[in-house]
Formats: C-alpha cells, sequence, structure tokens
C-alpha cells in the first residue's frame, strides 16, 4: 500500500506543478489591460482605432469615456486610469499647475479647429450690435476663443496677450457684443440661446456640427493646439505608453482621421 501511496502522491505534485506553470502560461499570454479616459468624440472613436493594434502587441486597451474636460485628468492623477486623451498642451499645462499635478504629454495625435457657429445667423456680417457671445469658461479656451473672434474682426484684444486673453483684455468691441462664459460641453446646447458661440472641434461633433460645414469661421490649420496623449510624469516610457503612443501615430490613425472627419480634425503628426 505505500508505494502505491507514494506514486499516487508522487502524481499529486506532478499534476500540481503543471496545473502551477499552466496559470503561468495563461496569465503570461493574457493581455495586460490598458485604461485610457476620452471625451466621446474624436478621442474615442480614434482609439477604437487603435484597440486592434494593440491587441496584436499583447495589450487590452480599455475606453473610459468622459463628457467633461477635468474628471479625465483628475482620475489619471489619482490612479484610476492610465492615461488620457482629449486635451492639447496649453490647457494641459494651466490645468495641472492650477491643480498641482504631476501629469505629462507624451506624443502628439490630432488638431481639432475651434470655430464659430449659429443657429440663428448665416454670416459673421449679419450679427447684430448686442449680440450674446457663448465661449468656454476654461482660461485656456477662454483666451483661444477671443483670440478667434479677434481673427475674426468681431473684436480687438490688447497687444501681446494671446491665448491668455479674457473678457477684460477686449480694447474694442464695436458690436457691443454680450461675452457669455459658458462651460465648453454646454456651449452646443446653449447655441439656440445665443447669436452666436465658439465652440471646440469634439463638442462641435459630438453635437453633429460639421466644422468645415457649419462653421461660420474655422481656425486655422497652423493652430498650436495640438491634442495629446497624457500620462502621469515617471510613465513617459512605460512599454504600453509607447506602444499606444505608436499606434495613435500611426498610418492606420492618420487615414482613418483625413477620411472620416474631412478636415474638421487634423492629423498633428
Amino acid at each position: 500500500m505505500r508505494p502505491r501511496a507514494k506514486s499516487f502522491t508522487c502524481k499529486f505534485i506532478a499534476i500540481s506543478c503543471i496545473t502551477a506553470l499552466l496559470a503561468v502560461f495563461i496569465a503570461g499570454c493574457k493581455p495586460r489591460g490598458l485604461k485610457v479616459g476620452a471625451t466621446a468624440a474624436p478621442h474615442a472613436e480614434i482609439l477604437e482605432v487603435v484597440k486592434p493594434i494593440l491587441k496584436k502587441e499583447g495589450i487590452d486597451l480599455q475606453i473610459v469615456e468622459y463628457d467633461d474636460y477635468v474628471k479625465p485628468n483628475i482620475d489619471l492623477a489619482d490612479k484610476q486610469i492610465d492615461a488620457n486623451y482629449f486635451q492639447h498642451v496649453p490647457y494641459l499645462e494651466d490645468f495641472a499647475a492650477s491643480r498641482k499635478l504631476d501629469l505629462a504629454w507624451v506624443a502628439k495625435i490630432h488638431i481639432e479647429p475651434m470655430g464659430i457657429y449659429s443657429s440663428k445667423i448665416k454670416s459673421l456680417s449679419d450679427l447684430a450690435e448686442g449680440g450674446k457671445v457663448g465661449i468656454p469658461n476654461d482660461a485656456t479656451n477662454g483666451g483661444r476663443a477671443l483670440a478667434l473672434l479677434e481673427k475674426a474682426g468681431l473684436i480687438k484684444l490688447k497687444e501681446g496677450v494671446g491665448i491668455k486673453a479674457t473678457v477684460k483684455d477686449i480694447v474694442d468691441n464695436p458690436k457691443k457684443l454680450d461675452i457669455v462664459e459658458l462651460a465648453a460641453p454646454m456651449l452646443p446646447r446653449t447655441l439656440p440661446d445665443l447669436d452666436i458661440a465658439v465652440i471646440n472641434g469634439n463638442f462641435a461633433l459630438q453635437a453633429g456640427l460639421s466644422p468645415t460645414k457649419d462653421a461660420l469661421f474655422l481656425e486655422s490649420g497652423d493652430s498650436p493646439f495640438a491634442n495629446v496623449l497624457v500620462v502621469r510624469k515617471g510613465d513617459e516610457k512605460r512599454a504600453d505608453i509607447q506602444k499606444l503612443a505608436k499606434a495613435l501615430q500611426s498610418p492606420e490613425v492618420k487615414r482613418f482621421i483625413e477620411e472620416k472627419y474631412k478636415g474638421a480634425v487634423i492629423p498633428a503628426f
């Protein structure tokens, strides 16, 4: 009986070893999860193109959608997600400085031209005196919107303020426009209550507006506001992050952006 017991013990140990090795093998083959926060359009749509590219690299891309410009950075800093993709560099720098967050951008992906939209007029020349104008209420996008209004010939800003402009920097307002500051995602929804609104490209797309067809005035393609992939400082060289950045700058993504958005979104690589 003892030899049989010894044989049984040996077989049990052998099976346990094989099971353990198999578990290790399966774990090694299982795709690594990578959580990336993004606003719906075009960011999440572009990330969907990246998913199969990363899958071949053994990375399971998990897209976490947001509808605002605050929580994606907070969640990234709190390690709820691994990266985010929704913002341009000036916004990132301003937000990170004001909240004391250690975030860094890794790669420039695309530009979303900001535009001036209206549901009431067909041309800026039709804008009446005292017209109500909506702009984003965050510092960088607000300054960007004011710069666009100046470029459209509607206002004049203090010399040299650039994208840091506020409504207090308006030195000439010939039509006595009423500038209303609202949260960027709210602007498309409040468009019927405004005469014109300066809307970020992603929120315009989400609202069914075509920047190239519906905008009365559109930011030029040489805009410095490229949308970037952002991570916590120290994670820039992580292998999975580098693979994500490479995939976002791939020919497949470039072709998708050019074919789907037809100038409403422009590759920045």
